[in-house]
C-alpha cells in the first residue's frame, strides 16, 4: 500500500491568509492527502473551522514591524531558529509539497522547503504581493494568484487560480438572490476578520438616515470590534433599528446569502466570498493596506458592475446613505449587481489549486 502523500500548508495569523488555506486543506483531505498546518499563535485562533484531521503545528514567528530595538535585533535569530526547527520536522516526516499563503508565520516552513529543495509554491490572495510572498516569489516552483492582475516582481510569472473559499461558502455558491422590496431585508456589514472602526463610525449613521419605508423593513448584521461594540449596539437601539452586532460572525456565508446588500472592506477573502455567493456590495478599501492592495482587490468586482467602491477619503455617512439607498431602492439594478458579482467569482479556485499541488508532487 502506497504511503499517504503529505501537504504542509503554511499560513499567517489573519483570516485573509487562513480561510483560503482552510479551503485547500478541505479539498486535499478529500483527495486522500495528509495535511499539516504550520502557523503561529495568532493563526491558531482561526483553526476552529479546519477539519479535525489537519495536524496543527504552532511555530514561533517574528516580525520587524513590532517591538523595541532589542526585539527587532532578535528577529533574524528567531526566524533562523524557526527555519531550522521546521527543517528538522520535515526531515522526519517529509512533505510531498509545501504551500505558503503569506504572513510572517510562513517563513519557517517555506524557508525549510527551499533549503531542502522540496516542491513548493505560494498563493497570493491580494492584487499586490505581501512582503513574505515577495521574498519567496523567485524561490518557488509556482506563484498562484488569487486576484488578477497581481503586481509581481520582474521575471516572475504568476498563474491566476482565484482565491479558494471554504466549504461553508461553497455550500452557498450562487444562492438565489431576493431583490430589495417592500418586505424584510437584510444588510451585512463586515470589516475583515476583526471588524473595521471606520465602518462602525460611518455605517450606523448612514443607515439611520435612510427613508423610513426602507428602514422599517431592514435588519442589520454588523461586525464591530470589541471596543466599538457598546456604542454601535446602543446607536442602533436608540434609532430603533433591528441590528445584530457581534465582534465576529462565524456564519458569514449564511448571513451573506440572506443579505440584499453587503458593506465590507475589500480584503481578498471577503471579495472572494461576495463573488462566489453573488451579492451586491459597497466596498471600502483599507487605505493603509500595504501597496494599497485592497483597492486592487476591489477592481475586479467594480469593473464588472458588481460593486460600488468608496475610497476612505470620500467616506461620509451622507455618501454611504446615498449609495445604500441607490441599491436598496432599485430592485432591477440590485439584481444586475448580484449577477455581475457572480460572474467575477472563481468557485473552483480550491480545486484548481489542489490540481497544481498534485502536479508539483508528481513533477520529475
Amino acid at each position: 500500500m502506497s504511503k499517504q502523500p503529505l501537504l504542509v500548508i503554511a499560513a499567517g495569523g489573519t483570516g485573509g491568509h487562513m480561510f483560503p488555506a482552510q479551503a485547500l486543506a478541505e479539498v486535499m483531505l478529500r483527495q486522500g492527502w495528509r495535511v499539516k498546518l504550520s502557523t503561529d499563535a495568532r493563526g491558531a485562533r482561526y483553526t476552529g473551522g479546519f477539519p479535525h484531521t489537519v495536524e496543527i503545528e504552532e511555530v514561533s514567528s517574528a516580525t520587524f514591524a513590532r517591538g523595541g530595538v532589542f526585539a527587532k535585533l532578535a528577529v533574524p535569530f528567531r526566524i533562523l531558529g524557526g527555519v531550522m526547527g521546521a527543517a528538522l520536522k520535515m526531515s522526519k516526516d517529509r512533505p510531498d509539497v509545501v504551500v505558503g499563503f503569506g504572513g510572517y508565520p510562513t517563513i519557517p516552513a517555506m524557508g525549510a522547503a527551499w533549503l531542502m529543495k522540496l516542491p513548493r509554491m505560494i498563493h497570493e490572495q491580494n492584487g499586490v504581493l505581501g512582503r513574505v510572498n515577495g521574498v519567496f516569489a523567485k524561490r518557488v516552483d509556482l506563484v498562484a494568484c488569487g486576484t488578477w492582475p497581481t503586481t509581481l516582481p520582474e521575471g516572475v510569472e504568476g498563474e491566476h487560480v482565484g482565491n479558494p473559499v471554504r466549504k461553508s461558502v461553497m455550500d452557498r455558491a450562487g444562492a438565489g438572490y431576493i431583490a430589495p422590496g417592500d418586505y424584510p431585508m437584510s444588510v451585512l456589514v463586515i470589516g475583515g476578520s476583526q471588524g473595521a472602526r471606520i465602518l462602525s463610525d460611518v455605517v450606523p449613521a448612514a443607515i439611520a438616515a435612510l427613508p423610513k419605508e426602507v428602514l422599517q423593513n431592514l435588519r442589520v448584521s454588523h461586525q464591530a470590534r470589541d471596543e466599538d461594540f457598546d456604542r454601535v449596539t446602543a446607536f442602533y437601539a436608540e434609532q430603533c433599528i433591528a441590528a445584530d452586532v457581534q465582534p465576529f460572525f462565524d456564519d458569514v456565508p449564511t448571513r451573506m446569502s440572506e443579505a440584499q446588500l453587503v458593506i465590507s472592506r475589500s480584503g481578498a477573502s471577503s471579495v472572494a466570498d461576495i463573488s462566489v455567493i453573488g451579492r451586491p456590495s459597497i466596498l471600502i478599501p483599507f487605505a493603509a493596506a500595504a501597496g494599497d492592495h485592497q483597492t486592487a482587490n476591489a477592481k475586479g468586482l467594480s469593473e464588472v458592475g458588481g460593486s460600488i467602491v468608496i475610497p476612505e477619503s470620500l467616506l461620509t455617512p451622507e455618501t454611504m446613505t446615498e449609495q445604500i439607498a441607490l441599491i436598496l431602492g432599485n430592485p432591477d439594478a440590485a439584481s444586475q449587481m448580484a449577477r455581475a458579482a457572480l460572474s467575477a467569482g472563481k468557485p473552483d479556485a480550491a480545486e484548481t489549486l489542489a490540481a497544481r499541488v498534485n502536479a508539483l508532487a508528481h513533477k520529475e
